[in-house]
């Protein structure tokens, strides 16, 4: 188990487009995600939504607009899934999260320690000059979810560790709205919370049996309670 309890530090809505997750988003929560950029080295784009308590909410989409070369690694977060891509021609979800590892833990150390448990991190940088974002994230090759014995589909988190002082969140502006709940469905379960247990991250969600994967996120608003993301079946 992991000394070092790890925090939230985003969830993450995936979209076929980033109008369609911001729309998604919006209808949701009352709030409209703003501000992002886009990931050069992953081919994506996103926006955010500022969260209490130092955390946001990202919308993600393959960016149309970036250069594919012949060396190319997958998107992250399973977006060049065949099934990823028509499950998002349904429409939008919430499809992860986030944990962050903060100093004086060293996610790169972590990760040469146990290989086997935590996926290669890959450098990812996104702004200008002016407001330039540097950050560490642990990105499977495929570019699929991070997994534990064959468990993980979205319920376990990605880890990631910033590189620069402030956090995305204090650039954001207050959008009044707290997450109050973050729960986990999967068929092996028990497996994923061992997985979190060990990572630190076992308080961050609670993990429930279901024949099918899915993360809900329930909220707390201006408008009063909100959900993202529905049980699964």
């Amino acid at each position: 188990m992991n000394a070092s309890p790890l925090r939230l530090d985003h969830l993450v809505v995936a979209a076929r487009t980033l109008e369609e997750g911001v729309q998604y988003v919006s209808d949701a929560l009352g709030v409209a995600p703003t501000g992002g950029g886009a990931h050069p080295l992953m081919r994506t784009h996103n926006r955010l939504l500022g969260l209490w308590g130092g955390a946001y909410l990202e919308v993600i989409a393959a960016d149309p607009a970036a250069k594919t070369g012949a060396h190319a690694r997958a998107r992250l977060f399973a977006l060049d899934d065949p099934a990823m891509q028509a499950r998002l021609e349904q429409g939008p979800y919430l499809s992860h999260w986030v944990a962050r590892v903060d100093p004086p833990k060293n996610l790169a150390r972590w990760r040469e320690q146990y290989p086997q448990r935590i996926a290669e991190l890959v450098p990812m940088t996104r702004g200008d000059g002016v407001a330039q974002l540097g950050w560490q994230l642990t990105v499977p090759r495929d570019g699929a979810f991070p997994g534990w014995q064959g468990a993980g589909d979205g319920i376990l988190p990605s880890l990631i560790q910033w590189d620069t002082a402030r956090h995305p969140s204090q650039m954001l502006a207050d959008s009044g709205i707290a997450l109050s709940s973050l729960t986990g469905f999967h068929p092996q379960a028990q497996l994923v919370r061992e997985q979190l247990q060990w990572l630190g991250a076992a308080h961050l969600i609670a993990v429930e049996e279901a024949l099918s994967p899915a993360l809900v996120a329930q909220f707390e608003t201006p408008s009063g309670p909100r959900t993202l993301g529905a049980p699964a079946r």
